[in-house]
């Protein structure tokens, strides 16, 4: 009995945790920057995640996946979600995109997909409510990116940059829930990451800039092998096997305003109140986007992801 609360216990505190790590993604990126390349640094992290993730394997000797559609399935999803959302994401941050901003953007990704499930489901209608959260979180977005496109800290190369991270982290994610089978988190993500350093190593030789092994870019290289893949990456898989994504949702509007802090922190970027609105407008239209209208428990309730 003991041990099944503390399963519970940990089940229940993982999304809150989640939110936490993800949120530094953002900070890390441009804490990293300055010294490196956008794929070199990428490259070099999914080495390093698998180098990390066998010793793992080796010691703890979990199950791989059994089925060859499976290998396919978990590779097309590191394509998306590690590949296409880390480049994207790391790249705008090169070309000059405020991290705070970016975490917005990307940020809106639990709002399309509740959007995408709610219109591709049984009923393929997208209630008043999630049309409002829609227009509000959109707005909010237009507020920040407007007034940033102003001071020239958003341009159109890194907005797209950012665009394709969105886009690419919200097909990874229905794409796992619906293809992906459940198996072991360790053997899964090695599968990922291989795939992903298998589309951005080409992308790195192409690039002319060197790496500098700053302390701070290996700071930042140790945070994000160990905090963010190790530990980001395995939650996020492990919380849409677990069917615990509904909770993931309800929080992931946090890690915007979370970014923002940490950025004008660390950064000094600016944290005005036309930025303070967009971020609030931005929250409470993906908070009415994912909210369930049905307690979970009913069996005509859907589940959201992010």
């Amino acid at each position: 009995m003991d041990r099944e609360w503390r399963d519970a216990a940990l089940v229940r505190a993982m999304p809150g945790v989640f939110v936490l790590i993800w949120s530094t993604g953002f900070v890390v990126a441009r804490y990293g920057m300055p010294h490196a390349p956008p794929m070199s640094f990428l490259a070099w992290r999914y080495a390093l995640s698998v180098a990390a993730f066998a010793v793992w394997i080796a010691l703890s000797r979990p199950s791989w996946p059994r089925e060859r559609a499976q290998w396919g399935h978990l590779a097309v999803t590191g394509v998306l979600m590690h590949a296409g959302y880390l480049g994207g994401v790391w790249a705008a941050v090169k070309a000059g995109i405020p991290a705070g901003t970016v975490a917005l953007i990307v940020g809106l990704q639990p709002l399309l997909t509740a959007l995408w499930v709610s219109y591709s489901g049984a009923e393929h209608r997208v209630r008043p409510r999630q049309w409002a959260g829609l227009l509000l979180g959109l707005a909010g977005l237009a507020l920040v990116v407007g007034r940033k496109f102003g001071l020239g800290e958003v341009t159109p190369v890194n907005f797209a940059l950012s665009l394709l991270a969105l886009a690419a982290i919200t097909a990874g994610t229905l794409y796992q829930k619906r293809f992906v089978a459940p198996c072991d988190v360790r053997t899964a993500n090695t599968v990922q990451l291989l795939a992903a350093f298998a589309v951005t190593a080409p992308l790195a030789l192409l690039e002319t800039e060197p790496v500098v092994p700053h302390p701070e870019l290996i700071g930042a290289m140790a945070w994000s092998v160990l905090a963010l893949t190790l530990g980001g990456s395995s939650l996020l898989y492990l919380l849409i096997q677990r069917g615990a994504a509904t909770r993931v949702t309800s929080l992931m509007y946090l890690v915007p305003p979370c970014t923002a802090v940490l950025a004008w922190w660390l950064f000094d970027e600016a944290l005005g109140p036309v930025v303070l609105a967009g971020i609030a407008l931005t929250a409470v239209g993906v908070a009415l986007v994912v909210r369930q209208p049905l307690p979970p428990s009913s069996p005509t309730s859907k589940e959201t992801l992010t």
